[in-house]
């Protein structure tokens, strides 16, 4: 079951101190994780959040449903599925089309379709 613009991932706020070792254990419990990104400052010091990308939204489901609200170092975590901007969505659907379009032309023109 995966949400419109849902790119698999899911976003998380967690405690300054926890790496990414701990969040593979943590949420790899859900499935096969793809990717975690620490949110870090210039310092390369958590700023309290991270990005758990899963190979299925499904997997990406089950670990919001299991892990929101969970206790975990001294506070309770935050899970939320990521939302796009809508601007990088639009960018993103544009291009599609283009590319589809395009297709489409060379599709006709092998075919030997012409327009009316």
């Amino acid at each position: 079951m995966q949400r419109p613009n849902d790119p698999l991932a899911q976003r998380a706020l967690f405690n300054f101190n926890i790496t990414g070792s701990d969040l593979y254990d943590l949420f790899g419990k859900y499935g096969p994780i793809r990717q975690i990104r620490l949110g870090t400052d210039q310092n390369l010091k958590t700023k309290g959040t991270a990005y758990v990308v899963f190979e299925s939204p499904d997997d990406a489901k089950d670990a919001i449903t299991h892990l929101n609200g969970f206790h975990l170092m001294e506070r309770y975590i935050v899970v939320l599925y990521h939302h796009p901007s809508k601007q990088q969505a639009s960018a993103l659907a544009k291009a599609e089309l283009r590319a589809r379009e395009e297709a489409l032309v060379e599709e006709k023109k092998r075919l030997g379709l012409k327009d009316e």
